[in-house]
């Protein structure tokens, strides 16, 4: 074993700093977190002893025992030990919990931090050792106590008073009021339409598009516009150009991050920063976890020297942006590649997507600013007051534009006009334009949303966006949306006509949906617990997480100001009444039944419910269909879902085929035996449809069986080999046994 002992976090990130330092040092991995707060303890005192001023116990996390014997093994032989873990809380916390298990003392032990994997970097930290840094420490500390409290308290109260509620977080839970909030505001919004007016003129056989400024509020003052068209002579009446300059954003920052690489490789939040963890482990990139906009001095040097020698001194301006954020803990510079020049970050493609956007918008922040001319043409028409106006812009400089964030589509290039000239008119036509509701949240805009609230930090932003959807309280869309009538008025120069087309609207692809189970936790929190799904207090509590940072505030006396009225609402909690909580939700009435049906949330999710609890018929139960909610599902929608169970005819030996939908999603059951239909729907399967997956499953039932020993026991063919079962244990066959 070397003299030195270096320790990080990561395996990759070993290998990574191993290349760089010579053979007296010796690389080894934690492989993340090595303990957590323990489950229970074994005194039976509280794993966090809210009396003994959060006393916390720890415990090795089972699967880190074999590391932590051989870290051990290899502390004892080494003459010193560096600990190498990533600069921000979390980085730190893992440095002092090895000193705690290693037997290593967190104030001589030499702790080195870098912000980019390179061999100049690693020497230089090599030079300047630090101790553990306590208040880091005690900063990330805070947080997990905090968020375990918070979960461990309020998750079973979820439990009992919220039917399907599986757990309530800290920091969820605000992100799930926003998705809440934002649905509502779709739902209550009253749509609106106008008719926007657009004509095509030729001159000097080019084609120029223009447009109507004022917009019309019916259909009979926009077939009267157009009306007057007729016949009209079109003048240029003034041409003004005016020059306008695009400056580039500045170098991302972890949120910045996550909004581009979602905007554009539609990449969600966590697979943006695995793929940027890879990337940093591998030395390519900085630190990926910074809310900092900072380059280095050697950054932009080293940027400059390539724009001018790639592109031009003329495209080169050193620029150094200002970080926005307050607290800027996580790290001192912006996410850039190590290597400007380096064009090739990954051999993976998908990492390669995010490198090349780093890279380029790392180019773009130290290039110079495009130069647009942007030219308004007016165009008066003989027969009306209304002017059209044409629209242009020419790139005079690219500038920036070069690398990164030019328009696919080609700007509108207007041809040269002057005040006087007449114009030919082509066509003009009146559309049907509608009102926009609210746009839904995608993990891009969210993440924006929750930096710009002050909840979550770099470290966190892609745990609350999956946690959310984990936990089933909001979901990703899929619907493409659905048609919707479109009147569109046309002028062709001799007659106006009208027709009806087809549009569509309500596109959900890929954006954050809250759940009803999502919307019910929400209101329950939001009815008792407010303080949980508060903004403001989320973002003081974030804040005051950054005072013990920087020691200006004492960890205890953050979490008593949090934990004491928390804990009232917790010990209080016992007189809610669950009833009040999940009350159902009235459709409408059942034609057939005369009943009433409800939408309600049951303990598996949202459901149907047709006829009264206290009726002394039993109510009969169906699931929600696919894509309604509980505030959402229509009367159609129910009375259709209640058709279920269907007989969709018999097999070709007599026996009834039934389609329906079950917990696990629609199925056809015959006699004993269920057969998934995915993604087939239960209402409109056909009876060849249902008779040949029927006999696909008989021939894989089949095929399963090897032996009948009668009594139910039964040799199997299981995914990892034959098995012996009685239908309540299973025996694996040994691999030498016929």
């Amino acid at each position: 074993m070397s003299k030195n002992l270096v320790i990080v976090e990561s395996p990759a990130k070993a290998k990574t700093i191993g290349k760089y330092l010579g053979k007296d040092f010796t690389v080894l991995s934690s492989v993340g977190h090595i303990r957590s707060i323990a489950k229970k303890t074994k005194d039976g005192t509280p794993p966090i002893d809210v009396a003994k001023g959060f006393s916390t116990t720890y415990e090795v996390d089972p699967e880190k025992k074999k590391t932590i014997t051989e870290l051990k093994k290899a502390v004892k032989t080494a003459e010193n030990v560096w600990l190498a873990t990533d600069e921000d809380r979390e980085g730190e916390a893992i440095a002092w919990h090895l000193c705690e298990v290693l037997g290593l003392s967190p104030t001589t032990t030499k702790r080195i931090v870098f912000h980019e994997i390179t061999k100049s970097a690693i020497e230089e930290a090599i030079k300047s050792p630090r101790s553990v840094d306590m208040q880091l420490v005690e900063a990330q500390q805070a947080r997990q106590i905090l968020d375990r409290l918070v979960g461990f308290e309020l998750s079973p109260v979820v439990w009992q008073k919220v039917p399907g509620g599986k757990s309530a977080g800290r920091v969820q839970s605000p992100a799930v009021r926003l998705l809440v909030e934002r649905e509502r505001e779709i739902q209550n919004f009253e749509g609106a339409f106008q008719f926007k007016v657009t004509a095509e003129f030729t001159h000097s056989d080019t084609s120029i598009k223009a447009e109507l400024p004022k917009r019309f509020d019916t259909e009979e003052e926009a077939q009267a516009f157009l009306n007057e068209l007729l016949g009209a002579t079109f003048t240029v009446a003034d041409v003004t150009t005016s020059p306008g300059t695009r400056n580039p954003g500045a170098p991302f920052t972890t949120s910045t991050l996550q909004q581009e690489a979602n905007a554009k490789l539609g990449f969600g939040a966590r697979a943006t920063m695995a793929s940027a963890q890879k990337l940093y482990q591998e030395g390519k990139i900085t630190y990926m976890r910074t809310d900092s906009t900072v380059l280095s001095k050697q950054a932009l040097a080293a940027t400059a020297e390539y724009v001018t020698g790639a592109f031009g001194a003329e495209y080169s301006q050193v620029r150094q942006f200002k970080t926005k954020s307050a607290s800027a803990q996580e790290a001192h510079e912006a996410i850039r590649p190590t290597n400007i020049a380096q064009e090739k970050g990954s051999s993976n493609e998908y990492d390669q997507k995010l490198y090349d956007l780093i890279r380029r918008r790392t180019l773009a922040s130290q290039m110079a600013p495009a130069k647009l001319e942007k030219t308004t043409v007016t165009i008066s028409i003989s027969s009306s007051q209304h002017q059209f106006e044409a629209k242009g812009e020419v790139i005079i400089f690219d500038g920036f534009l070069k690398v990164y964030g030019a328009s696919k589509k080609d700007p509108e290039i207007l041809p040269p006009l002057q005040s006087g000239d007449t114009l030919v008119f082509t066509e003009a036509a009146a559309r049907q334009t509608f009102s926009r509701p609210p746009a839904r949240f995608t993990e891009g805009s969210l993440v924006k949303k929750l930096e710009e609230l002050g909840i979550g930090r770099p470290s966190t932003y892609a745990t609350i966006i999956n946690t959310v959807q984990v936990r089933g309280y909001a979901e990703k869309g899929e619907g493409e949306g659905v048609e919707r009538d479109v009147i569109l008025l046309k002028n062709n120069g001799s007659d106006v006509s009208r027709e009806v087309i087809q549009e569509k609207t309500g596109s959900d692809k890929g954006k954050l949906i809250p759940t009803s189970i999502g919307m019910m936790i929400s209101d329950f929190l939001n009815d008792h617990f407010t303080q949980i799904i508060d903004y403001g207090f989320t973002a003081n509590v974030e804040e005051e997480f950054d005072q013990i940072a920087t020691g200006a505030l004492a960890r205890n006396t953050m979490l008593e100001k949090f934990y004491t009225p928390f804990h009232t609402l917790i010990t209080n909690s016992g007189g809610i009444d669950r009833a009040q909580v999940a009350k159902a939700t009235p459709v409408g009435t059942d034609p057939k039944t005369g009943k009433m049906i409800y939408a309600r949330i049951g303990r598996f999710g949202p459901m149907l419910q047709l006829g009264e609890t206290e009726d002394e018929e039993k109510p009969k139960f169906a699931p929600m269909p696919k894509g309604a909610r509980v505030d959402t599902v229509t009367l159609e929608e129910a009375i259709k879902a209640f058709q279920l169970p269907r007989l969709v005819g018999e097999t070709e030996d007599g026996l009834p085929i039934k389609a329906n939908i079950g917990r696990f999603g629609p199925y056809i059951q015959v006699d004993k035996l269920f057969v998934s239909i995915k993604p087939l729907d239960p209402h409109t399967i056909s009876l060849d449809e249902a008779r040949k997956l029927y006999a696909d499953k008989l021939k894989a039932e089949a095929e399963k069986n090897i032996a009948d020993f009668g009594d139910g026991l039964k040799v199997l063919n299981g995914r990892y080999g034959p098995y012996v079962t009685d239908g309540k244990k299973n025996a694996k066959i040994p691999k030498d046994t016929d």
